[in-house]
Parts: structure tokens; C-alpha cells; sequence
């Protein structure tokens, strides 16, 4: 290899690692009168969350801080046969949401949370007076349980009026579960007599989400995310946000999501929100969050009953789709289109669908073995393709045997390139070869390849499917043979545990490279080498923590590749000497 062979492979590799590190690091109206919130004073017990006596809005809340000691924080449960939720009455907020069905391999969990990040600061769906900079409802809270999937939280507040006076309105939250189902609905009242609303800087109150959702994963790991979407005006929309950062959205929509990988939390209220805002700030304690805060507008009525709706589960098109028919789900909703939080290619999601089935097909008859499917069904691939791959090839072995001939040419016109490329083309046609023709292989297994990697990075069912144990447990994440105690980050390429598949892939593609090679002229002996040497390194640390089931494939496909143009080296070879063999027979 010579010095200009070996420098492009490492300029090439470090743009290469230059660009991960650069993605690592890169209202209504009324009459309100102005008072003060004072929250020491609590309701007795009522039926229902329900009323009080007054409220005076343009509120300026603040904390109750002498009475907080005679009352005393407790923890409630609610279970149904999908979540095991934990409630606290201070401010009626979820400190724990574990998905009983879904397990947590990363942290060695045998459930999913997706209340994560929480702290004594931070819970999921509190709620804040006014925006997401108001007082946070942070005190104990009444409570009454109405059934086992039923839990309402209540609490009267003190308004302090300007005239001295005082007010009172009562404040509720109550949670709606269902037995089997991933969506509970969280309904929001404010009522009491005589009252002109809440307005609090043109907001009433705002909700925001759980700190964070499971599974545990680091924010390095580029193959799994967090992002957010918003359904508006029956398009989805989507919002990538680095750490620490906010974003703000006023339209109006239909639902908005916060999710990762396989996991959501979507939020389709009754009534849209005002206005959205999307955070990644860490919390106090520097661990990294991906949370919305909803913002209720400003009302100017006596009482207020707001319900919510949330989805608080895995993103399965089989389960989101049953939101998409009134008669599937127990709310009536109907095409709210949530399924559309799923990731997936718009242009090769038809080929998704065709590649999903059939490894699904073959899993069936494989003890349930998704590896076993990924093998076979690139098996399936290449026999499919192998008539235009062996067309490919022969085109390729004939423009090797041109090569002689191209050099001569090149060596004789390299001065008039214009009468080169005519002759160039003349030579083509005289032997009947396309020089595009041996790019086909590649040009297909392309789509191939972008459909693979969605598939992994999307299709729920091959969550946690293994392998082969103790090597490839998980198919949709990198294989692991061993975890470094602290993470290595060399510029930009995060380095946490010892893979040996992306290796095996690494081997596999240089002696592919190595076998279907052919006879190169000096000209393009160089471009020809880094092919070979520098585009497989390059692809090994891009794909070193990609998707071992994506990696598992290509692998196979290289394999069985190079088997392949063995066959059809064979056959060329052949088919080359037969047809010698009939030139000299007829010269006798």
C-alpha cells in the first residue's frame, strides 16, 4: 500500500471520528385582581374533588412553608395488569411507573420505569402554577382512593388578597387506570364561588412529564435517543434536541410525544395545550432528562375541568394502532394516528414490512431464535439476487480482462481526454461490457441495508431477542464479551464495552474485498486499495456499537457473498476455457 493509499485511510478515518464528536458536543382576557397563594390551609376530606369558596387570580403563589410538618408525606399504589404505579400525596405526583411486562436488561430490572430521574424536586406529572417557571404544587395533599384503579389527590389554597382578605379554591388531580390497558386519563379541576379564573403571566397551570424514561441507556449511545414529536395538522413533526437545551412550540396539536428507542409517553389531551415546552436540562444532580412541560392557558370562569389523557408505554404498531378505531379502545378515540410515534423509513417502509415478515416467518420455525431468522433470511436474500449478482459479476470479470486494453488507452490519450472517453466507450461496446453494471450489488443491498437498520433500531419484538447466550443477548443492541469499568471516549468514539462481532464483520469485509478483487491499473491501484483497506475500517468504527442483529447480517451477507463469486469465478472460468476450446476446434 503506498503513502498516498495509507494517508487517505487516515484522513478518512479521522473525519470520521471528527464528525461523531461533533455530534456528541454539538390569551384570553378578563378582570383579575392580584394576590399572593398561601397553601397551609387544607380541605377536610370531601365525596368528590370538587369545590371550595373563592379564588382571586393574577396569582403570585407562594410556598407553604410553617405548616408543612403536621402533615405528613405518604406513598399510595395503584396496579393493574400493565403498570405498578407509586403515587405520593405531596402534590399528588408519580414517583414510580414500572411497566410489569417489559424488562430492563441494562440495569438488570425485571421491569421497565418509566417515572425515571425522579427526586424529592423532581416527580413525574407535577404540576406548576402558571408556566413552567411558576410555583410548583409541592405540599401534601388529601387523598381519596374511588376504586382500585382510581386515585384522586385534593387540597384547598389560600388566596391573600391585596385588601387583606383572604380566598379559598379547591385544587384536584385524579388518576383513571384501566385493567389491560397502556393509557390512563388525569383530570385537573379548579372550583370555587364567585371566582373570574386563573391567570398566572397568561398561563393557569402547567403539567410536565416523568424527568425521564427507561430503560436506563447512556446519552453517548448513538443508536439509542430521546427525542420529541408533535402531531400538527395531521403531520408529525419531530424535534431533536441536544442536552441542555428547551424548545417552545405554540401550534396547535393533536398529541406530542417524549420517546426513545422502544419506549413513550405521549400525551393527547381533550383540548390541545398553548403552548409546549421540550427540555433536555439535567437535573440538580447532573444526570440528563428529556421531559415536556404542557401549558394550560389562562381561564376566566368559576371552575375548570381538564382532562388528559396520556400513553405510557411501548412503542408497539399493534397496540398504538387500536387508538386508531373507536372500537378498540375503551376512551372512543379514533385515528388520533399515535402510531406514527414510531421510527421508521417513509420511503423503504414498504420494504421494512416485507423484511419484518419474513424474519418473523422464519422465527416461527426456528425455536423462536431471531438470530437464526436474520441468517436465514439473508440467505433468502442472496439466492433471490443471485441471478442479477452473478450477471453483475460476470460484467465485472470481463472489464478486469479489459483492463490491459484500458491502460494502453489511457497511456496513449492521456493528454486528450475528450478522444479517451471516446474510446473508452468504443472498447465498451465492442465487448459488450457496462462499466456501471458491477456498482448493481451494491445499489441493492443499499436499501437492504437502511431497511436492516431500522428494523433494529425500531422493531419492538427484537427487543431483548438473543442470540447466541452470553455473547449476543440482545440483537438489537452491540454484542458485549466485556464492560470496561469507566467508558473510553477517544475524539468522539465512545468506546464501553469489548465487541467482537464488528471485528468478525471487519475480517469478513477485507477478504471479501481481497477476493473479489481484480487485476487494477497503476491509475486506479490506489482508489482500488482504499476500497478495499480503508472503507471496511472507516465502516468498523462507525458500526462498532451498531445493532449486533444489523452487523449479524451484513457479516452473513459477506460471507455468502464470497461464496458466491467463487461459483461464479468458476463458472466464468469455465465457461472462458469451453469457448477457447471451440475457437480452436474450428481453426483445425
Amino acid at each position: 500500500m503506498n503513502k498516498n493509499t495509507i494517508l487517505a485511510i487516515i484522513l478518512s478515518i479521522v473525519v470520521v471520528i471528527a464528525g461523531v464528536a461533533v455530534q456528541y458536543f454539538i390569551s384570553p382576557k378578563g378582570n383579575y385582581a392580584s394576590g399572593s397563594v398561601d397553601t397551609s390551609k387544607t380541605s377536610e376530606s370531601p365525596e368528590v374533588i370538587g369545590k371550595a369558596e373563592a379564588v382571586v387570580p393574577e396569582l403570585i403563589i407562594v410556598s407553604d412553608k410553617e405548616n408543612q410538618d403536621i402533615e405528613e408525606e405518604e406513598e399510595y399504589t395503584v396496579k393493574t395488569n400493565k403498570f405498578e404505579v407509586t403515587f405520593t400525596n405531596r402534590g399528588g405526583d408519580i414517583i414510580s411507573m414500572k411497566l410489569l411486562e417489559h424488562q430492563d436488561k441494562t440495569s438488570g430490572l425485571s421491569y421497565v420505569e418509566m417515572a425515571d430521574s425522579v427526586t424529592a424536586e423532581e416527580r413525574a406529572f407535577s404540576i406548576f402554577f402558571g408556566d413552567e417557571k411558576g410555583e410548583l404544587i409541592d405540599v401534601p395533599m388529601n387523598v381519596k382512593v374511588f376504586n382500585d384503579y382510581s386515585i384522586g389527590f385534593f387540597r384547598n389554597f389560600t388566596v391573600k388578597n391585596d385588601d387583606g382578605t383572604e380566598s379559598h379554591f379547591a385544587f384536584g388531580k385524579k388518576y383513571d387506570f384501566k385493567p389491560d390497558d397502556y393509557m390512563f386519563e388525569l383530570t385537573v379541576s379548579i372550583s370555587g364561588d364567585g371566582i373570574n379564573g386563573i391567570n398566572i403571566d397568561n398561563s393557569a397551570y402547567t403539567i410536565v412529564t416523568s424527568p425521564g424514561i427507561g430503560p436506563e441507556y447512556s446519552v453517548r449511545d448513538t443508536y439509542e435517543y430521546r427525542r420529541f414529536y408533535s402531531y400538527i395538522n395531521g403531520k408529525r413533526k419531530k424535534t431533536n434536541l441536544n442536552q441542555g437545551k428547551t424548545e417552545t412550540k405554540t401550534d396547535i396539536m393533536s398529541w406530542q410525544a417524549v420517546a426513545g428507542k422502544y419506549f413513550t409517553i405521549i400525551s393527547v389531551p381533550k383540548s390541545p395545550f398553548s403552548r409546549v415546552t421540550y427540555s433536555t436540562m439535567k437535573n440538580a444532580y447532573g444526570e440528563p432528562q428529556s421531559k415536556m412541560y404542557l401549558t394550560r392557558e389562562a381561564f376566566s370562569s368559576e371552575n375548570t375541568t381538564d382532562v388528559y389523557r396520556f400513553y405510557v408505554g411501548p412503542k408497539v404498531e399493534k397496540i398504538l394502532n387500536t387508538y386508531n378505531k373507536s372500537d378498540d379502545n375503551p376512551y372512543g378515540l379514533n385515528s388520533i394516528r399515535i402510531d406514527e410515534v414510531i421510527e421508521g423509513s417513509r420511503f423503504w417502509g414498504w420494504l421494512e414490512t416485507i423484511i419484518k415478515w419474513i424474519m418473523t416467518f422464519f422465527w416461527s420455525f426456528t425455536g423462536k431464535n431471531w438470530g437464526v431468522a436474520i441468517i436465514l433470511t439473508t440467505i433468502l436474500v442472496k439466492i433471490l439476487f443471485f441471478p442479477l449478482t452473478k450477471k453483475s459479476s460476470e460484467s465485472t470479470l470481463k472489464m478486469q480482462t479489459l483492463q490491459p486494453a484500458i491502460q494502453e488507452l489511457q497511456n496513449k490519450y492521456k493528454n486528450n481526454p475528450e478522444k479517451l472517453n471516446q474510446e473508452m466507450m468504443t472498447l465498451y461496446q465492442k465487448s459488450g461490457v457496462n462499466p456501471m453494471s458491477g456498482c448493481l450489488p451494491l445499489l441493492i443491498q443499499l436499501p437492504i441495508l437502511i431497511a436492516m437498520f431500522n428494523l433494529f433500531n425500531n422493531h419492538f419484538d427484537l427487543r431483548g431477542a438473543g442470540f447466541i447466550p452470553g455473547w449476543i443477548d440482545d440483537l438489537s443492541v452491540g454484542d458485549s464479551v466485556y464492560t470496561l469499568a469507566k467508558p473510553i471516549s477517544i475524539f468522539g468514539f465512545y468506546l464501553s464495552d469489548i465487541r467482537i462481532l464488528p471485528v468478525i464483520y471487519l475480517i469478513s469485509q477485507l477478504i471479501f474485498g481481497k477476493v473479489t478483487q481484480g487485476p487494477t491499473s497503476s491509475q486506479t491501484s490506489g482508489s482500488v486499495k482504499f476500497m478495499m483497506y480503508g472503507m471496511p475500517l472507516i465502516f468498523f468504527f462507525i458500526f462498532y456499537n451498531a445493532p449486533s442483529g444489523l452487523l449479524l447480517y451484513w457479516t452473513v451477507s459477506n460471507l455468502l457473498q464470497m461464496v458466491q463469486q467463487k461459483i461464479i469465478n468458476s463458472y466464468v472460468k469455465n465457461k472462458k476455457s469451453t469457448e477457447v476450446k471451440k475457437t480452436e476446434k474450428k481453426k483445425k
